[in-house]
């Protein structure tokens, strides 16, 4: 991410960790109370920044970044079935390979400063879905967790969040183990 959500896009040449990170940021900005309110949290909004960069000084953006996850991961978890995987569900090593990304990256842990738009993100997500757009609501299986490097599925996560944004139907997509 370069300057904020409008410039987001998923690669073939980035290992799946940083894709991985494009579309939790950008997903987890989507969701949140003020945007489309899938899930209670404000990680992104100016308020949460005057509270988080204070009380975390070298670590604000790890924070924000770990608290939209889990706010994110506690509504998919309501609805998904035990043992299935999600956008913020994966399994342990992944999940410390994004923690570790995030923490150590400064490019990664740019994209936690920017501006918020709800249209430009919207539109990031629909470029990584191109014009294959899932119409689903609630909880929708995409794929296994083994197929997960594939960018079919990781444009089948997109496409399912597009289509629940768009609705205003939330979209749960997922994968089974």
């Amino acid at each position: 991410m370069k300057n904020g959500l409008s410039t987001v896009h998923l690669s073939d040449e980035l290992p799946l960790i940083e894709n991985l990170l494009t579309l939790r940021l950008t997903v987890g900005f989507l969701g949140e109370r003020n945007q489309h309110h899938w899930w209670p949290s404000s990680f992104f909004e100016a308020s949460a920044r005057l509270f988080l960069d204070p009380t975390f000084p070298k670590t604000a953006n790890l924070a924000r970044y770990h608290g939209v996850v889990e706010a994110a991961r506690r509504t998919h978890d309501e609805h998904l079935n035990v043992g299935s995987y999600h956008l913020f569900r994966l399994p342990e090593e992944m999940e410390q390979n994004l923690h570790d990304t995030i923490k150590g990256n400064k490019e990664a842990g740019r994209g936690l400063h920017f501006t918020p738009d709800k249209d430009a993100a919207l539109a990031a997500l629909m470029r990584i879905c191109g014009d294959d757009i899932i119409q689903a609501s609630g909880p929708y299986m995409v794929g296994s967790i083994g197929e997960l490097e594939k960018p079919s599925i990781l444009a089948s996560v997109a496409s399912a969040y597009v289509a629940g944004f768009r609705s205003g139907l939330r979209t749960l997509p997922y994968l089974v183990g």
